[in-house]
């Protein structure tokens, strides 16, 4: 079993920046890839951002590219999410997720990923 916990939500005025973060524990690593997908009020749940564990690849929306950096501590097995020049459609919970290993064609698909974090709620203001 692992266990995912984000935090660092919030409300931000446009343009502005967070930065998210997901500790992993349990079972970690057998899971090789993991992600961030969002849930806006109303909408289904979109893929944001994914990381292979082992090589740093990574992979992103094409709504966030050039905004967003994921990037991984192996070391520490946390997961972060920086989001810069923040959008009001932006504003969503935010999910933490582990794959064991999609191959690269569903990589952003959310039956690829086993195990899911809470959720944070992040906020851009207009």
């Amino acid at each position: 079993q692992v266990q995912l916990v984000e935090s660092g939500g919030g409300l931000v005025q446009a343009g502005g920046s967070l930065r998210l973060s997901c500790a992993a524990s349990g079972r970690t690593f057998s899971s090789n890839t993991m992600g961030w997908f969002r849930q806006a009020l109303g909408k289904e749940q979109e893929f944001v951002a994914a990381v292979r564990w082992d090589t740093g690849l990574t992979f992103y929306a094409d709504s966030v590219k050039g905004r967003f950096t994921i990037s991984r501590d192996t070391a520490k097995n946390t997961l972060d999410l920086q989001m810069n020049s923040l959008k009001p459609e932006d504003t969503a919970v935010y999910y933490c997720a582990a794959a064991a290993n999609p191959p690269l064609a569903r990589i952003s698909t959310h039956s690829s990923y086993i195990y899911w974090g809470q959720g944070t709620q992040v906020t851009v203001s207009s």
